[in-house]
């Protein structure tokens, strides 16, 4: 039951991520800095502080009782994963809802599946993160080498997209037009790259902070709350995390905040916060859903994360849903319109390898309980 509902829970979620871009594309006659951190404000400040001030019992105490170096290595989670979400915005504008995602979503996978298992392998460096596999310790046993299996086909996916992309550069060559105006494939891929290593950090910034929703978990239990459950021999919080993203997402509002406010500077385009010539509530009101239908993403995670755990399977599960939601947005918004077949097939393919991917991760720690320890 308990997997069922981790799966509910993170295709919720992936749903939402998959979903949040799109009213940024109604919004009308506002620069990109504006709608950005309009929408921003929703994701990082005012949704995680309603969260948390409705699921988190004494959530001013735990956070004055936490370990400093709990907050200011969760912080720093947060600040360089606000880079990766600052640079996803990017990512989407130049190559489009479906091949951004795809390439996108498919490094951050693959980071954030085993970036802490590499590092641990690091001396010096393995001692400072939270106990869990390294890297090498997949080469010895079954689950571990299934993993590698699926993250092979994840790469295998990630270049066809790619692939994809150049064919649909070629394909439209100088007549973009609609959806496609804005395709830049070379500055897109390199933003996207930046975009998926930096993104994955958050699930490292929820390892980091794990602390601090274990506190709220045992204040939850102690008061009786609802939503508690018995998993793998202990108690989960159905919204332990939320203390948890309220820190990580003060590190990507810091990052944001910085990079938009140098924009509306240096563009000088503050005025359109209050410009009459602009739809102005209709765009507040986009935004608005934007940033919230953003924030659901993780609320839905965390909520997932308690019943299967903050693992590879968590994490890549998150990562298929979101990359299969989106390439319905890209398909719907036409941005494969006037490309070959060639091209449309490529991409077809490059999906349905990085989903496949999912699956046997999935199996593998379905399979093999010991990869919980991956993340």
């Amino acid at each position: 039951m308990n997997a069922l509902l981790g799966i509910i829970f993170h295709s919720l979620g992936g749903a939402s991520s998959g979903s949040w871009y799109m009213p940024f594309n109604w919004v009308k006659k506002w620069r990109w800095e504006i709608y950005w951190i309009t929408g921003g404000l929703f994701s990082w400040l005012i949704m995680p502080y309603i969260a948390v001030a409705l699921t988190v019992p004494h959530w001013h105490e735990v956070l004055q009782s936490a370990e400093w170096s709990v907050l200011r290595n969760t912080y720093i989670m947060g600040l360089l994963w606000g880079v990766g979400g600052l640079t996803y915005g990017l990512a989407i504008r130049y190559l489009g809802m479906s091949l951004g995602n795809s390439v996108l979503l498919g490094i951050t996978s693959v980071v954030g599946s085993l970036g802490l298992p590499i590092l641990r392998n690091i001396p010096g460096l393995g001692e400072l993160l939270p106990s869990g596999l390294a890297f090498t310790d997949l080469f010895n046993s079954g689950g571990g080498r299934i993993v590698l299996l699926g993250i092979l086909i994840l790469l295998v996916g990630i270049i066809l997209s790619g692939r994809a992309g150049i064919l649909k550069d070629k394909d439209l060559g100088g007549s973009k037009e609609g959806v496609n105006k804005e395709f830049k494939l070379a500055k897109g891929l390199l933003i996207a790259i930046v975009s998926g290593v930096l993104s994955a950090f958050f699930s490292f910034g929820i390892d980091t902070g794990k602390e601090m929703g274990e506190a709220v978990r045992a204040l939850a239990v102690e008061a009786n709350y609802p939503f508690i459950s018995e998993a793998n021999g202990g108690f989960k919080y159905l919204f332990e995390n939320n203390i948890i993203f309220f820190v990580i997402l003060w590190g990507g509002l810091t990052t944001n905040l910085i990079w938009s406010l140098g924009l509306i500077i240096k563009n000088k385009t503050g005025k359109d916060f209050v410009d009459k010539k602009t739809p102005l509530v209709s765009n507040y009101l986009l935004c608005a859903l934007a940033g919230t239908t953003w924030f659901l993403q993780f609320f839905f995670y965390g909520m997932g994360e308690t019943k299967i755990g903050n693992g590879a399977s968590s994490w890549t599960l998150h990562m298929a849903t979101i990359i299969l939601t989106a390439n319905m947005w890209g398909f719907y918004r036409k941005e494969w319109k006037g490309v070959s077949k060639k091209s449309y097939n490529t991409i077809l393919f490059g999906i349905g390898a990085i989903l496949l991917s999912i699956i046997v991760i999935g199996v593998a720690k379905w399979l093999y309980p010991e990869l919980n320890a991956l993340g």
